[in-house]
């Protein structure tokens, strides 16, 4: 699934939205539907992708901003399980063991998470 992105240098969301789960949805399309990319945070940084599982293109998260497994190391499809890394978006178990998310290039600025 391709989404439609702003341009370059668009705020996302503040870095501290993501203190509460670890991850924020995105809505594009200006309404509070279901997100079109989300934002994770590790240790290593923040990391975009297009909301949709590589196995049937469903959205990832059950509930708003839910997309980090229960041990906080890995995002998980709500819908069958499948878990990813939280790095690259590599599927690491699952129906799409193997694929990837689409990245979404993003970088933190000021205490923002920006459009890269």
């Amino acid at each position: 699934m391709t989404v439609d992105l702003p341009p370059s240098g668009t705020v996302l969301c503040a870095l501290s939205d993501l203190d509460a789960t670890g991850a924020k949805g995105i809505s594009l399309d200006g309404n509070s539907g279901r997100a079109g990319i989300f934002i994770v945070r590790d240790d290593a940084g923040v990391f975009g992708y297009v909301n949709s599982c590589p196995h049937i293109g469903v959205p990832l998260e059950l509930e708003s901003d839910e997309f980090i497994s229960d041990i906080h190391n890995e995002i998980i499809c709500s819908t069958h399980g499948a878990r990813f890394r939280i790095e690259d978006g590599l599927c690491v178990s699952g129906p799409c063991d193997g694929d990837m998310l689409e990245p979404v290039a993003v970088k933190i600025e000021n205490e923002k998470v920006v459009l890269a």
